[in-house]
């Protein structure tokens, strides 16, 4: 699942021999529809990426955010499991590699959206949620990196520090406006900590398995795990409001297919930085949905922390460019 990183080059004309020009023909549509197709599928991620976190505080006032959980993934994983079965993706991966992508899924896939929707049903604004997002490939760089054994360039300590005053001032520009008790504002930290531990899981090597199949271990061992913490919560059974089918529905199609499809469709097309830029972008875009649909406050200050994040995130993401080299950058993401 790389890019193409080839180009093709002629070989140098002789004075014997020189080349004949190919002959031209209608110009291939393909020349500018294909930074336009990949420009709509950037903006379609965005939006579908952004949706989880405003899906999830519309919904967990119906239920808990068990619930709502259990049953926008058991169904799903039942599904994929029956695609993966008819299409052998299963067949003949190690048990070791198996036992890998489970670990990765309980972090990556469960830790992270059970504190995210932990935190949005606490009453965390969307916006403040959504920077988990935002500044995980920056503190991995920078944080995770040297546990990898990577140095840490002086201009990723700086956007480290100048991200980090710009996530305090967008979570202090929205503490005022939220009804949320002091510890649930821990929940966003815990859902990227899950998530950068899932990250250093896989980092740490192994195969490279294909979408479907990491997709399916990782959507299984979260369904299965929701299934035991709504058994032990007491929260197995789904309210009977068509609106909580509704919104179950709707994430597990757009936040988890559509932007887990978009996600691994735009690597191969536009890097793993470029990508991380886009996830910048969730964050402002799901607190300005959240200030038109739910009401959340967007001052001056937020929206200076959001830039202050962004230029952080972009020097953290500049020198992991160079670290990488253009080679590196076309491998999927972790």
């Amino acid at each position: 699942m790389t890019k193409p990183i080839g180009v093709l080059t002629a070989a140098p004309a002789t004075e014997s021999a020189s080349p004949r020009p190919a002959p031209r023909g209608p110009a291939s549509p393909r020349g500018w529809l294909a930074p336009l197709v990949t420009a709509l599928a950037a903006a379609a991620f965005v939006l579908a990426w952004s949706s989880g976190f405003t899906i999830a505080a519309v919904a967990t006032t119906d239920a808990p955010a068990t619930t709502l959980l259990l049953w926008r993934f058991l169904p799903l994983a039942v599904v994929l499991f029956a695609v993966a079965a008819a299409r052998g993706a299963l067949r003949g991966v190690p048990a070791g590699e198996l036992r890998r992508q489970a670990v990765i899924g309980l972090l990556a896939q469960c830790g992270y959206v059970v504190f995210v929707y932990a935190a949005v049903g606490a009453g965390v604004t969307t916006g403040s949620t959504a920077l988990v997002d935002a500044v995980q490939p920056l503190v991995v760089a920078t944080l995770v990196g040297p546990l990898l054994g990577l140095r840490v360039r002086g201009g990723q300590w700086l956007g480290l520090g100048v991200g980090a005053v710009g996530v305090a001032l967008v979570v202090g520009s929205q503490l005022g406006g939220s009804d949320a008790s002091p510890w649930a504002w821990a929940l966003p930290a815990l859902a990227m900590a899950s998530l950068i531990a899932g990250t250093l899981v896989e980092r740490r090597g192994g195969a490279r398995l294909p979408v479907l199949t990491t997709l399916t271990v990782h959507v299984g061992v979260t369904a299965a795990a929701l299934v035991v913490l709504a058994a032990a919560t007491g929260t197995l059974v789904p309210p009977p409001s068509p609106s909580f089918w509704l919104a179950t529905v709707l994430s597990a199609l757009v936040p988890t297919l559509a932007a887990y499809g978009l996600y691994w469709w735009l690597l191969r097309r536009v890097g793993v930085t470029a990508l991380n830029a886009l996830l910048f972008l969730v964050a402002p875009t799901t607190a300005a949905s959240g200030a038109l649909l739910l009401g959340e406050p967007l001052t001056a200050w937020t929206v200076a922390g959001f830039v202050l994040s962004a230029v952080g995130s972009a020097l953290v993401l500049a020198g992991e460019r160079r670290r990488r080299g253009p080679v590196d950058e076309a491998l999927p993401a972790p």
